[in-house]
């Protein structure tokens, strides 16, 4: 049952303020959704609010979700009226046990958050393009569906936020297999090679006793010629990755999966045409040449760019950075409800920040083919449906053991209702070095082999000794296989 109908007020913004006349809201209630869509063809519009007098119950427990990825910050609390939350909400009724969901379909043209205070609910719907206003012109622009259920007689907050999840994305994309192996990053921390690479590939090989799934080996950052993670040309490797079409094919006849890492709008250079603005704040802080992803060009140019990796020979593509990379902000630097500062915009203005995202995304999806990709810094609800995994949590570490705890096992617990209703959620790797204690380690690598999400472990081979070769035996065992999804049973209270 919907429990939001058409809202009681709505309002809006433009570059110049709260302007009311500025454009037409057409609101179409159909089953169980509200279609919210925009015209605005003489005004640049910046956000929508959509407001619902609905008093709020007393000790109410409030969840949201994040903008992209989780910072060790997703949970329930109680309520604080000017808590952004975007995307989706959910509230639990102390006195009645009863779990209510508020949000909007994934893969819309605006981006969302909700409000909830003791005496209703409200939607904004940021319409922006890049800092200011979209200029639509005579484009209607589907802003949102609007979905809102409650739960059943006896239903979990758990169960419920899956099934909520369930409703919010109608095709998810998602591997036909359980998606487990090895990632690099954690311990070489871009300091890798061929020759690195082959080595955690036999060991990743000899620890995967499952031969009907094969396990991953992820090349991430390093085998492009700069250094770290700034960014390409993409078009060859360096000096200690000369032949990655090679090493793919290597890869394969070992019986593991190829996969490889990728920061598809940061180039060493690119014609003027397609850079992202000077008033854009990345291009300060950055060094490299960032792209504007509205230009035609820049997305045949990251279309060769991802194409190429698949024609080389690698079945899963991680795509990283964009998100940041396109907005100038980390997910938790968005506390204010918008996604970038500066005053900048993108070369197309007539399209939304979200509508051209979603177009990136597509131009990935279609360029991959059938390569899996996995998002990272990606934006989850606009992914959901293109992208069979996604990173959910910021990074873990090979190095520090708190920021394992509060990044990956935070975003485990919080971004499970998406996982295999959105995608499969990644809550990224085990660092397996001898700067974590293997006591703590164990723990994570055996809460991620037993969850039914994606394992992915950075093992450096000089920590892994008899002990930890028979757990990430186990582990993987598990991992490749499907299981039922674990459910964090305290979610509510820590």
């Amino acid at each position: 049952m919907m429990i939001l109908r058409q809202p009681d007020h709505v309002q809006c913004w433009t570059d110049s303020g709260l302007n009311d006349s500025a454009a037409e809201v057409v609101i179409v209630h159909s089953g169980d959704t509200l279609q919210v869509e925009l015209s605005a063809p003489n005004e640049a519009i910046t956000q929508i609010s959509l407001r619902w007098d609905k008093p709020m119950p007393e000790g109410i427990q409030i969840f949201c979700d994040h903008w992209e990825r989780g910072y060790g910050d997703l949970e329930w609390r109680g309520m604080v009226p000017e808590r952004i939350l975007p995307w989706y909400a959910l509230t639990y009724n102390l006195q009645t046990a009863e779990t209510q969901g508020f949000g909007v379909e994934t893969g819309g043209g605006a981006i969302a958050s909700w409000r909830i205070d003791q005496s209703g609910i409200t939607l904004v719907l940021d319409v922006r393009c890049g800092d200011r206003g979209v200029l639509a012109g005579p484009r209607i622009i589907p802003m949102a569906i609007v979905k809102s259920l409650k739960s059943l007689p006896g239903e979990s907050p758990f169960i419920f936020a899956k099934r909520f999840c369930r409703s919010l994305c109608p095709a998810p994309r998602l591997p036909s297999f359980p998606v487990y192996g090895g990632n690099d990053w954690y311990y070489a921390y871009g300091n890798n090679s061929d020759e690195t690479i082959r080595r955690d590939t036999t060991l990743i090989r000899s620890l995967s006793p499952n031969r009907e799934n094969a396990p991953f080996m992820v090349i991430d950052a390093g085998w492009f010629p700069a250094k770290g993670c700034y960014g390409g040309p993409y078009s060859i490797g360096n000096d200690n990755f000369p032949d990655l079409p090679g090493l793919a094919g290597w890869i394969k006849s070992q019986d593991v999966r190829p996969g490889i890492w990728i920061r598809p709008l940061l180039t060493a250079e690119a014609p003027a045409s397609w850079h992202l603005p000077d008033s854009h704040p990345v291009v300060k802080m950055e060094r490299g040449v960032f792209l504007d992803p509205s230009v035609p060009e820049v997305l045949e140019h990251v279309k060769q760019d991802i194409r190429r990796l698949h024609d080389w020979g690698y079945t899963l593509i991680k795509h990283d950075f964009s998100t940041f990379d396109i907005t100038g902000r980390w997910g938790f630097q968005m506390g204010d409800g918008k996604l970038s500062s500066g005053g900048w915009t993108f070369a197309d203005r007539t399209r939304t920040t979200a509508e051209i995202i979603l177009s990136l995304y597509r131009a990935i999806r279609e360029a991959a083919g059938d390569s899996l990709l996995i998002g990272c810094n990606t934006v989850g609800h606009l992914g959901a449906g293109l992208f069979e995994l996604q990173r959910t949590g910021d990074d873990t570490s090979g190095q520090e053991w708190e920021r394992t705890r509060k990044m990956g096992i935070n975003t485990l617990a919080f971004r499970m209702p998406q996982n295999n209703t959105f995608f499969a959620c990644d809550a990224d790797c085990v660092g397996l070095t001898h700067a974590i204690p293997w006591e703590l380690n164990r723990q994570w690598l055996e809460l991620l082999a037993k969850s039914g999400t994606p394992l992915f472990v950075s093992a450096d081979p000089k920590a892994v000794g008899p002990e930890q070769a028979a757990a990430l035996r186990e582990a993987f065992t598990l991992a490749a296989t499907v299981l039922p999804e674990g459910e964090p049973m305290d979610w509510m209270h820590t």
